[in-house]
């Protein structure tokens, strides 16, 4: 095995969709997943696509642990490392959640994402058997931005306020200032005597 360089925001071969695998059980998408996942665990992520170690493949790799589902807070489903050639995804309803994302691709920074908060996704073993599984929350995130890096899209392409995009050492005074800023909305609405506007 072998670990692989992984491409950083602005290489060009994170901006193009990749390619589909004709054959899932072929030896050099076998040797391209265990180097994926040395690299993964190296870089200590929880998911990788194959374009971001510069492979223009639609393979993904990707584990939802228990811990980051508890850390969130939300009744999540785990996944163990999971990887999936030519992955696809449905959203089960249209309920969408905002959840922090970060990228090894975009090496020390976080942003506020909205993404489907039930998923089923789709996609073939590397034994070729093919893969249907419902995934929830935490779980749905991973997957759901695992196959935006296959179609050429990076999580900050995914948010829709840029002011929520922030250095991981930040993250913390973000948290506070955004606490500070909503307790003065809560205040301020609760003096207007209308304090049901503030939640919308």
């Amino acid at each position: 095995m072998t670990l692989l360089k992984i491409a950083r925001m602005g290489h060009p071969v994170l901006l193009k969709t990749a390619e589909e695998i004709a054959d899932p059980t072929s030896r050099d998408i076998g040797r391209l997943l265990e180097d994926m996942v040395e690299t993964m665990e190296d870089a200590t992520g929880v998911g990788l696509a194959a374009p971001q170690v510069y492979e223009g493949k639609r393979v993904i790799i990707f584990k939802s642990p228990r811990e980051r589902g508890e850390e969130d807070g939300a009744d999540s489903d785990f996944s163990p490392l999971t990887a999936l050639i030519n992955p696809e995804f449905e959203p089960l309803d249209d309920e969408l959640a905002m959840g922090w994302e970060g990228c090894l691709s975009i090496p020390g920074m976080t942003g506020a994402v909205p993404r489907y908060s039930r998923i089923v996704y789709r996609g073939y073993a590397p034994n070729g058997q093919a893969v249907e599984r419902e995934a929830t929350n935490f779980h749905a995130r991973v997957v759901q931005h695992e196959i935006d890096h296959l179609d050429g899209v990076l999580f900050p392409m995914r948010m829709t306020d840029l002011s929520m995009l922030t250095f991981n050492e930040e993250l913390k005074n973000f948290m506070e200032y955004a606490m500070e800023q909503n307790a003065g909305e809560q205040n301020a609405g609760e003096q207007d005597g209308n304090p049901d506007e503030v939640d919308a």
